[in-house]
């Protein structure tokens, strides 16, 4: 069960702690560098050498029916064990006893409705991450189902398609049940993303990156906040794997499922990736970049053309940021370039229309959100939201239906890092730190990311649903210290 935190006890320093040594990031805060190190709750486990197992393709979902033009599903959350680790066993949380979580397909304007049915020994809440779904449907906080119950959420899909997730949501049990595996993709599509010549079928990856920390025996450790011993990277599933490939163009659908990991990607030869879309969707036009920067909770729809290297060769996908040694956190997988293959794919100059910022709707509402958690390594650091720990039944915004507004966030501590996400809306990101937003983040988001110091401004429209709704800091390890605050559209 959840232990409460003795953290950030000693003196905090952010000199260059956690980030990898000999890598110029300093522009970029590691995580680790920001809180104190946890003891060990046992010995670690041995991870075997890099690019000895193979990276899985995640699991994907079929209905169980389709009748009436809407996708049911029946999905049962249980604790199953997987080898995750080469000779050991270790248990884990699951839904459909997937490890690391299922894919669901679906499409804009056609309803996916998801029986949960929870075979575990604690309360659950599953939250559509990025959906515009009712308050009924959200998967709030203290919206559980109990053991031996079951729950109905109803996705319409009215929005626009996006790289969508799902996780559990039940306030203080979140953090150690999306660590132990409460997590799955939901990759929600629309006609224009259908009508681009994109990579598909077998060349069509999702992807989904995390830390994890296993003791002696193979199993799961958590302990709230314990980022220096999560030092064991886990693509789709496997401890930094390799993954064939044929020299044609692949998209993968890159998702951070950490709890508390900033990743910064990188391919070892420097070469270039192709970034086509974010938390909501597809980019106005591909963005080419060295450099995809992902913090927890984070999507990016990334392609990359393996036709450049010659079959036989290797190309490793790298994290430039700690904690950790390079050795430990450095190597996420390995692309083996395996075969020749026809490639029809390409990628167009223009993916999609979203309007442009100067023509967005005018705000009625300027609000300013202040994150922040007590780093003066008291006993029981709190999360904070404006100053509040989270409460359930305090309304700390109302919204009118129907207005735009724009939030200004800001993370006010000094060497804790966070990230916004907002419920029930997509977003724009005006600013970042009073100046223009990257080409990465100009297309609609749900997660933004906060270093020490920064401030980013939103603009939102709330024409949606009406009802209660939450926004917090998707570490989730400090939303369940309470950094999370509720609005409510009326």
């Amino acid at each position: 069960m959840i232990t409460r935190r003795a953290m950030l006890t000693g003196t905090l320093s952010v000199a260059g702690a956690g980030l990898l040594a000999g890598r110029a990031v300093a522009a970029t805060p590691s995580v680790g560098a920001l809180h104190g190190r946890w003891g060990r709750t046992s010995a670690a486990v041995a991870v075997p050498p890099a690019f000895s197992v193979r990276m899985p393709r995640l699991p994907e979902l079929s209905p169980i029916s389709t009748l009436g033009g809407v996708d049911w599903y029946r999905v049962v959350l249980k604790e199953t064990v997987h080898e995750v680790l080469p000779g050991s066993q270790t248990r884990a949380l699951t839904f459909d006893g997937h490890f690391p979580g299922p894919v669901i397909r679906a499409r804009t304007g056609r309803p996916v409705v998801i029986r949960h049915h929870n075979a575990l020994s604690d309360p659950v809440s599953v939250h559509l991450h990025g959906g515009s779904v009712s308050q009924a449907n959200d998967g709030g906080p203290m919206d559980t189902f109990g053991p031996g119950s079951s729950r109905t959420y109803t996705y319409l899909n009215r929005q626009s398609g996006a790289p969508l997730w799902f996780h559990d949501h039940a306030h203080h049990l979140e953090s150690e049940h999306v660590y132990r595996g409460l997590s799955g993709s939901y990759l929600l599509s629309d006609e224009t993303e259908r009508s681009l010549p994109l990579p598909r079928g077998q060349y069509e990856v999702p992807l989904a990156l995390r830390d994890a920390h296993f003791d002696e025996a193979g199993q799961l450790v958590y302990v709230m906040d314990d980022v220096f011993g999560r030092s064991t990277i886990l693509a789709n599933g496997r401890p930094t794997p390799y993954f064939p490939v044929a020299a044609r163009k692949y998209r993968f659908r890159l998702l951070n499922s950490s709890n508390m990991r900033f990743f910064q990607l990188r391919l070892s030869d420097g070469g270039s990736m192709v970034q086509i879309g974010s938390d909501g969707g597809l980019l106005e036009r591909p963005h080419v970049t060295d450099s995809i920067g992902l913090s927890p909770a984070e999507r990016a729809d990334v392609v990359i053309d393996f036709s450049r290297y010659r079959v036989g060769s290797q190309v490793v996908l790298e994290n430039t940021l700690g904690p950790g040694t390079p050795e430990e956190v450095g190597q996420v997988l390995r692309f083996d370039v395996v075969r020749s293959a026809e490639d029809p794919s390409s990628v167009p100059e223009v993916l999609r229309v979203l309007p442009a910022v100067a023509s967005l709707p005018a705000p009625s509402v300027h609000r300013n959100i202040v994150l922040s958690m007590d780093e003066d390594g008291r006993e029981e650091p709190r999360g904070l939201m404006d100053g509040k720990v989270w409460q359930m039944g305090r309304i700390d915004q109302t919204v009118r239906h129907g207005d735009s507004e724009i939030w200004t966030v800001t993370n006010a501590n000094k060497i804790i890092p966070h990230n916004f996400h907002m419920h029930l809306v997509q977003f724009r990101v005006l600013e970042r730190n009073g100046g223009p937003v990257g080409a990465e983040e100009a297309g609609l988001k749900d997660t933004v990311r906060l270093f020490p110091g920064e401030t980013v401004k939103l603009h939102a429209t709330f024409d949606t649903y009406r009802g209660t709704y939450v926004y917090h800091c998707h570490l989730l390890d400090h939303s369940a210290m309470g950094m999370m605050a509720n609005f409510r559209v009326e």
